[in-house]
């Protein structure tokens, strides 16, 4: 009688730890599929904030190409035969610039449905380092491009007394305010670049 209560006993418990494990088990499951939509939402956030930066960096590359692009101003000089010109095609720097930031927006515009495409799939991989790659390569090159162009705005409006370069900003004051303008639209860009790296990081570190 004690012997079968012995192993009645020890089959109760037996059951009773089974239980205890397979409970456990389904509320772990349960966590993980709760999580899992969580994730995904993120997830989806993550790509709709790069869908943004990415139409704010066009319009500041874009806004920065046109204004460098159109810059000129021409001074009259005793007579109407004889006058200076400053424009930027005068300068090989600033033509980078223009040709920089206008490579950047096509990049950025080819790389819209990319980005549409990480809305939809959020947890697509291959293509979110590929991003990365380009998006890097692309801030180097608006980088270069921004850094020597302030150089040359620096020039226009300080001049250099050793290398015998003048100011020319107080003779030609509206040129030199369009090439100083240009320069916020890249540098912003610069700095939307470094968020969308950033994003495509954080996105590929969730999974």
């Amino acid at each position: 009688m004690g012997l079968y209560s012995s192993k009645q006993l020890s089959n109760q418990v037996s059951q009773s730890e089974s239980f205890r494990a397979l409970a456990m088990k389904e509320s772990s499951e349960h966590g993980e599929t709760s999580k899992a939509p969580l994730s995904r939402g993120v997830s989806k956030g993550l790509s709709v904030l790069d869908l943004i930066l990415r139409f704010i960096a066009i319009i500041g590359t874009l806004a920065s190409a046109i204004a460098m692009g159109t810059t000129n101003e021409t001074l009259p000089f005793f007579t109407q035969f004889i006058r200076f010109k400053a424009q930027y095609s005068d300068l090989p720097t600033l033509t980078f610039f223009v040709v920089a930031n206008s490579i950047v927006c096509a990049y950025l515009i080819l790389s819209l449905p990319l980005s549409i495409v990480h809305i939809i799939r959020s947890r697509a991989k291959f293509s979110r380092l590929l991003l990365i790659f380009l998006d890097a390569a692309m801030l180097a090159l608006v980088t270069a491009g921004a850094s020597a162009a302030a150089a040359i705005v620096y020039l226009a409006h300080k001049g250099n007394v050793r290398a015998n370069w003048l100011a020319i900003c107080q003779q030609f004051d509206s040129f030199c305010e369009r090439i100083s303008g240009s320069l916020i639209g890249s540098f912003g860009a610069m700095v939307v670049l470094i968020l969308l790296i950033l994003l495509s990081a954080i996105a590929l570190a969730r999974r």
